[in-house]
This record gives structure tokens, sequence and C-alpha cells, in this order.
């Protein structure tokens, strides 16, 4: 897919080029270079999510009639592509990217009417409530349950992975509400407040040092039944939806070029120990160079795709297809990455991480972000799915095993 054929695109790109070196302030863009994960910086990715509320680009994906912008596919993969380069944070997902199209396709009139524009402001911050320490991949084997009380349920268990849980005001949830039936059968789709009483938050700190995780108990918590998406015991219908926007609702070939352009920049400076620079170390580079390789097979993939999706088709099983393959060529990336810097990852730098912070990195800035996104890539054949699960889908689905 050519996206230069089009004056029309051309001249899109030019103004999102315009609008992010206007818009972007030194401090966000610097929150998006150090940020080492898929999440970033609160409070700087929080600002510049209503920078480009007051826009009107927060969600490119949604319908205008919700709030969205309008653009076509094609114009959704320029803005990433621009905010890429530009340093854009990427914004907190689970808000925007999951619950918010969920409320869309299966909410009431009133939820969207209440919860949509909160979530475009950034007013309501989300969280995912979906794996229990015994139901992660096999996330049909969760028992955290939703009794019937009169007009609300009442919620005892706990989630577990609960990504930014401890910034969120809100959390949604699945609940088992039948246990007299098939595990897939008996779920319910809850929206909860997280100052709810009987809702506690416990950290779980990550390999690399960072709180990101959660782990979220609740005991006796009443949930109004209008807060829930969908009929219950269905939730397992409304979860599918989500997740199909969950594993393929992003593009990975994108942030795998600007990434795999970073390394290329370490080659130029990282000393081979010859005497020259690892740029001309012919192994390293003819492995980077089967990286990029099927980075661009994925690109081209991810364009049928997109053309697919603009022709009112979904993404169905190929979601599974690109979250696998653009999660192991993410961690192919970072392993090379960890590799081109050798003994100057090792350091553990948390406060030089912190945007704002002023504290200088121990070794070349190159290296600073290198190893805390090496460890953080790890998870990502896990969650929204592991790539084993992915696989077994396609099996089913696909090839009909």
């Amino acid at each position: 897919m050519d996206l230069s054929l089009k004056p029309e695109y051309r001249q899109f790109r030019e103004e999102v080029r315009e609008f992010l070196n206007e818009s972007l302030t030194d401090d966000i863009r610097q929150a998006g270079r150090l940020s080492t994960s898929v999440f970033f910086d609160k409070e700087r990715t929080m600002a510049w999510q209503k920078i480009l509320h007051k826009k009107g680009w927060v969600a490119p994906h949604w319908p205008r009639q919700y709030g969205g912008t309008g653009w076509d596919v094609v114009q959704r993969s320029i803005f990433a592509e621009e905010s890429l380069k530009a340093d854009a944070p990427q914004l907190i997902p689970m808000g925007l990217q999951m619950c918010g199209p969920c409320i869309i396709g299966c909410g009431t009139p009133e939820q969207k009417e209440y919860y949509l524009p909160r979530i475009l402001s950034g007013d309501d911050f989300w969280c995912q409530g979906y794996s229990e320490p015994n139901a992660g991949s096999d996330l049909a084997s969760l028992q955290t349950t939703a009794v019937s009380d009169g007009d609300d349920y009442i919620v005892n268990g706990t989630k577990i992975w609960t990504t930014y849980a401890h910034y969120a005001n809100k959390i949604f949830c699945l609940v088992r509400t039948d246990k007299q039936c098939k595990p897939q059968q008996g779920i319910t789709f809850l929206l909860m407040d997280m100052d709810a009483p009987g809702i506690t938050v416990e950290p779980i700190i990550g390999l690399d040092g960072v709180r990101e995780q959660n782990t979220v108990f609740f005991d006796n918590v009443r949930v109004p039944k209008s807060n829930r998406i969908g009929a219950e015991n269905e939730g397992w219908t409304v979860a599918k939806y989500l997740l199909m926007f969950e594993r393929g609702g992003q593009e990975y070939a994108p942030g795998l070029h600007h990434y795999l352009k970073q390394i290329k920049a370490i080659a130029r400076q990282q000393p081979n120990g010859f005497g020259g620079y690892l740029l001309e170390d012919p192994h390293f580079m003819r492995r980077l160079g089967e990286v990029e390789i099927e980075i661009s097979a994925l690109e081209f993939t991810e364009n049928r795709i997109k053309a697919a999706l603009g022709s009112g088709q979904s993404p169905g099983a190929v979601a599974s297809m690109t979250k696998i393959v653009g999660t192991e060529l993410s961690q192919k990336l970072t392993q090379l990455a960890v590799e081109a810097v050798g003994v100057a990852g090792l350091p553990l730098q948390l406060e030089a991480l912190q945007p704002g912070s002023g504290v200088d990195p121990i070794g070349p800035d190159y290296a600073l972000t290198v190893m805390p996104k090496y460890l953080n890539a790890r998870a990502t054949s896990i969650y929204g799915g592991s790539n084993e699960i992915q696989r077994g889908i396609i099996a089913k689905t696909v090839l009909g095993l």
C-alpha cells in the first residue's frame, strides 16, 4: 500500500506533522522517548490525551457519531506513523481501545451517553479485570463471582496482572454469575468503580523494577446491574468482541520499523571491539536484516487487513496471526538491542527513566531504555491471550483442526 499516491493523503500527513510539532511539549516528547513499555508516564500521557481530545483526534478508530475522527484506515495509519516519529506517547489503551469500542458495540444508549465522553476526555481511567490467579490464558475458568441481590450484584474474588489498577478509577470485569453450565457460559461483563467499598489493590513489581501490574481483591463489592454490558450470562460474547480490539486493534509494523531504526542508530555508535562499530559486523547486520524482512512481510499483511477493514470486514482470526507475529518480532528486536549495547545495558536506572527527573544516565543515552524494554517485551506474547492460545484459534477457525 503506497500512502503517497493520493495528494489528499500527502496533505493530511503534512497537517498531522504540523499539529504534532506545535502541540507536543518537550516533557511530553521526553515521556515518549523514555517509555520502555506499551504503557507510558501517566501524567504526561494524560496531558497529551487532553490535547488530542481538544483537537478532536483522541479516538481515530471510533465512529464519528461517538467522538471519532471519521478518518479512513490510511489516515489512521499516517497519524500513527507520524506520532511515533515525533515521540508522542501512546495513549493508555484500556479505555480508548478496549472498553470504549466494547460499549459502542454492546452497551445501552444510556451507557454510551455516560461513559464514552468520559473515556474520550480522560476523566475516567480504566483498567481490565480479566485474568485471575488460576485463570490466565484459560480465561473461561475464572471464579470471581457476582451474586444477584435485587438491583445489584455482590462481587467476590480476585483479579491479577491488572495493569495500572493503582491509577484507575474504573475497571471492566468478567465475573461468574452461573456455575451450573459450561465454562464459557455463565459469565457476565460488569463495569465497576475502583473506589467502591471492598476493593483492594496490591502491587506487583515487574522484572524491570516498575509497578505496572497489580492484584485486585473484591470483598462483597456491590455493583448496580445497570453497570452490566450485555445480558446476564452472556459476558463471554462481549469479552470476545473486546479481545478482537485488544489483539487486532493495533498495527505492529510502524512501531517495529521505528525501533529497528533506533537499533541501527545504536549500531552506528556502538564499538564492535575491533576498532570499528557494530554496523560493520556482518553477523549482527545479517540478523538485523532478517528481522527487517519479517517486519516488512507483517506490514504488507497489516495493509491487507486495513484494506479489508476499509470495506467493512472484520479482522477475525487474522487478528490472532498479527498478534503472534508482531509480539514475537518485538521480542527479537529487543534481544538484538540488548546484544548491541552489551554491558552498557546492565545498570538498573529507574530514576533516570522518569521524565523530568534530571538524573543523568550511566553510560550512553541510547542504552538507557534497552534492557527495560527487553524485560517488558517478555510479556507481550502472554497478555491479550498467550500466543499459544492464538495459534489454537487459528488452528480451529482457519485450518479446521
